[in-house]
């Protein structure tokens, strides 16, 4: 790919990103002190996490969204974090209207590895690690994905900037 192009690429995914940073969600809760108690387990440790990809990129091939995969497990305190603000009604609808989303247990590092690796992960660096991908299963965010795995030290309005950043733009 030519220099020009390359510096072209680059600068579309910055547009983008500040496209949809435009749209985030107005978060009222302003600390993760706020959030509701207990906070949810978002994974299922017995599902099928294949199946689950499956069905995401499905949907989104019919709704035209992207597909948020959540990597984690029910003991990361993190994870339950971020769970909790996308359960939050403002970043619930966000999320809906942007997203389909596909949450995998990944056990203690040591479960649905395959399922990562999917998506150009080697090694989980921290969890929650999220992907962000087109319907077609083109991967946006994977050298950021494990950019909310430190949910805890985040805002709310925090982790919805970052959910606003990798929606697709105009959506």
């Amino acid at each position: 790919m030519s220099r020009s192009l390359r510096l072209a690429a680059v600068l579309a995914v910055f547009a983008t990103a500040s496209v949809a940073a435009d749209t985030a969600p107005h978060v009222r809760v302003h600390s993760n002190a706020d959030l509701p108690v207990p906070l949810p387990l978002p994974y299922d440790e017995q599902a099928n996490a294949t199946a689950q990809v499956e069905a995401a990129f499905k949907r989104a091939k019919q709704t035209g969204k992207r597909v948020l995969i959540d990597f984690g497990g029910n003991w990361c305190p993190d994870c339950r974090i971020l769970a909790g603000v996308m359960k939050l009604p403002e970043v619930k609808s966000f999320v809906d209207g942007h997203y389909e989303v596909a949450t995998v247990d990944v056990g203690r590092f040591d479960k649905n590895l395959d399922v990562v690796g999917r998506f150009g992960i080697q090694k989980l660096r921290g969890v929650p690690t999220v992907v962000v991908a087109e319907a077609d299963g083109t991967t946006l965010n994977v050298t950021n994905s494990a950019d909310l795995a430190n949910a805890s030290a985040m805002t709310p309005q925090g982790i919805a900037d970052w959910l606003a950043r990798w929606a697709r733009p105009g959506k």
